[in-house]
């Protein structure tokens, strides 16, 4: 039903969107590859048309402010769906209904309705989206919709009041809205208390990665893709079979030759050829021996 009310409020979109269908009778007599296209180009520009329009521009803050108008931006994902909670106070049962700018259960101006079992036709009237205020912190938003229907005997009959407080809770895009209390036992500022948890409040996660880290990142991806894109090329189109599917692997295979040799040579304990043992020597001054004689061993 929101989604039909939102539709009415956009007559110029829907004039468009007429003037187009119309175009596209006009061109039933061409082909059918050209009918399909036309018909796939006007729902786009449709859809488009009537998905722009900003969903929580429909609530009119009770002042006016860059902030507010802001805080009421973070919970465009939460628009166009109703929200509903039962209560229960003493042997009375209500519903109640919530709906982000836009009309809870089809009321008019109403943000939030409570709905009696005993008399479900005639909805009482908790706030309007009309009269709103937003309240903004890191992980939370508090939304109050004001001018409700005045009380009958408590709180002075003053206006009713809703406050919707929506936390954030990344695991859930829209929580189940929780009635938490009606607080009307005062004289004045009464007011209805609504809790709903959402994603949509969440703070961003900022990234923590250095500079260092992003690089490293790149140049993993960078070595990804050269090694899938050479190993289809040497596969696909030079028919490469076994180790030569490796880019580029007579070169790497030199590479780790000239590595090999590079450390071999650097950190090998043992050197390749065995220097000559070393020698001392002495101080001592060698003295020639005397040249033997053997003339005695000759014949005389």
């Amino acid at each position: 039903m929101s989604m039909l009310l939102f539709l009415d409020s956009l007559p110029h979109y829907t004039a468009v969107c007429s003037l187009l269908a119309s175009s596209m009778m006009f061109s039933i007599s061409c082909k059918g590859s050209i009918i399909v296209w036309t018909l796939v180009i006007q729902l786009v520009m449709c859809g488009r048309a009537v998905f722009a329009t900003d969903a929580t521009g429909s609530c009119k803050l009770k002042s006016e402010s860059e902030s507010e108008r802001k805080v009421l931006n973070r919970l465009e994902a939460l628009t166009h769906k109703n929200f509903t909670a039962e209560h229960t106070i003493g042997k009375e049962t209500y519903t109640y209904v919530f709906q982000l700018c836009g009309d809870a259960g089809g009321v008019k101006d109403a943000g939030v309705i409570q709905i009696d079992k005993k008399s479900p036709k005639t909805p009482t009237v908790i706030g309007k989206y009309t009269a709103t205020q937003a309240i903004g912190g890191s992980d939370w938003v508090m939304l109050i919709y004001r001018d409700g229907e005045a009380y009958d005997q408590h709180c002075s009959k003053e206006p009713r009041k809703a406050n919707i407080m929506i936390s954030c809770n990344r695991n859930t895009d829209m929580g189940q809205l929780e009635v938490v209390v009606e607080d009307r036992n005062r004289s004045t500022d009464c007011f209805y208390l609504f809790e709903l948890d959402s994603s949509a409040v969440c703070p961003a996660i900022e990234s923590h990665l250095s500079p260092g880290s992003i690089i490293l990142i790149i140049a993993f991806v960078l070595l990804a893709l050269y090694l899938v894109g050479g190993f289809l090329y040497q596969r696909l189109i030079v028919g490469a079979k076994g180790m030569e599917q490796f880019p580029n692997y007579a070169f790497w295979v030199e590479v780790g030759n000239l590595t090999a040799d590079g450390c071999d040579f650097v950190c090998r304990s043992q050197n390749r050829e065995q220097a000559p043992a070393y020698r001392g020597v002495t101080t001592e001054s060698l003295e020639e021996e005397p040249e033997e004689r053997d003339d005695h061993l000759l014949p005389m």
